[in-house]
């Protein structure tokens, strides 16, 4: 009798709608299909010129003559700046005259030692002041060409720090020159990125100065060692620079792209996390009593508000994607629209109006 008692009384307590059948839950759903995936790393690089040098002065001397400005591009072998070389070039013109006398010494002793008039001893000290003088006339040489600063290879040179007149000192630097028809771009990438990586890969690169403007390029070369710290190891790529737009000291962003396949891809807003685990809600059942299913799915790489599902989908299902709050397993549902992904809720709510459902 008490049994019946507390039935009759948790009846009376059970609210009216909890009898009534459930009303299904308006959603938005999507097609699970496969997808071209392309997985991208991004990284941050500085620009470096294929080559550059800063040109600074090895010895104390004045400065007698300027033949560059700031900002010039010059060839290889240019002459850009001369110092004073009037002693070195009065000690070439007396060692000069040393080395002829000593050359005339020697060609003159030779029929005298053919005849026997001269000792092989006289012609080897000739000699001996031959070659010495021609080793002055070369050190002299040396020290004029150090007086003389050249252009290395072709390039572009930076600000001119000296003018005529200035004492150079051993270390004073005149200008810097660049080689900025092919720039180098080193950048760091996470180690779990390197079987992606691969010398003669292709990258895009991006600059704010440019915005809008992509840059091709290709790794040259991948650095031997992970940084132990960062657990990232450091690329090398090539950029054509023909154009001179980039210049050394840029940053850049980079992107690469692994190889693409095909993937199941799902929305992310599709997607119930409940713990460390994902959940999405598939659409079962005919047109007019359709319920959802609480599905787990394993989750790969994700994109621009995109994942890859590694397990729990087919493709072929429909998966709700808008109305997910309102849901449970097993609750009914009416499919108001197809979600593309590239539609906007008011044209989403426009196809269903159109449809006549």
């Amino acid at each position: 009798m008490k049994i019946y008692c507390y039935i009759i009384i948790a009846l009376l307590c059970t609210p009216l709608w909890a009898f009534a059948e459930k009303v299904a839950t308006p959603v938005f759903v999507t097609d699970v299909a496969m997808h071209n995936f392309v997985e991208e790393i991004e990284a941050l690089g500085t620009l470096k010129a294929k080559e550059n040098v800063d040109l600074t002065a090895s010895v104390t001397e004045r400065i007698t003559h300027i033949s560059f400005e700031s900002g010039q591009r010059v060839h290889k072998g240019d002459l850009l700046v001369e110092m004073d070389i009037a002693q070195e070039q009065a000690l070439l013109a007396e060692e000069r005259s040393v080395a002829q006398k000593a050359r005339r010494q020697v060609q003159r002793l030779g029929p005298l030692i053919a005849r026997g008039a001269a000792s092989q001893l006289t012609m080897d000290e000739a000699q001996l002041d031959l070659h010495t003088a021609q080793a002055r006339i070369a050190a002299i040489e040396a020290q004029i060409n150090e007086r003389r600063i050249l252009a290395p290879f072709d390039g572009k040179l930076g600000l001119r720090n000296v003018s005529v007149g200035l004492m150079a000192q051993p270390g004073t630097l005149i200008t810097t020159i660049d080689d900025d028809s092919l720039m180098k771009l080193d950048f760091a990438v996470p180690e779990i990125f390197l079987p992606a990586i691969h010398e003669g890969g292709k990258i895009t690169a991006f600059a704010r100065a440019f915005p809008g403007h992509l840059f091709t390029g290709t790794v040259k070369s991948i650095d031997s060692r992970v940084d132990p710290v960062s657990r990232a190891i450091l690329v090398r790529a090539l950029l054509d620079n023909a154009d001179h737009f980039l210049r050394p000291g840029m940053l850049m962003r980079v992107k690469l792209q692994k190889k693409a396949r095909q993937v199941l891809l799902v929305p992310e807003e599709s997607l119930v996390a409940r713990g460390d685990k994902k959940y999405v809600f598939v659409v079962t059942g005919e047109k007019g009593q359709k319920t959802v299913s609480f599905v787990l799915v394993t989750i790969g790489t994700r994109r621009g508000g995109e994942a890859e599902v590694l397990d729990g989908l087919q493709p072929g299902m429909q998966i709700v994607t808008h109305g997910i709050q309102r849901l449970q397993d097993g609750d009914p549902v009416v499919v108001r629209a197809l979600d593309n992904g590239n539609s906007t809720l008011d044209e989403m709510l426009q196809q269903k109006a159109r449809s006549g459902e």
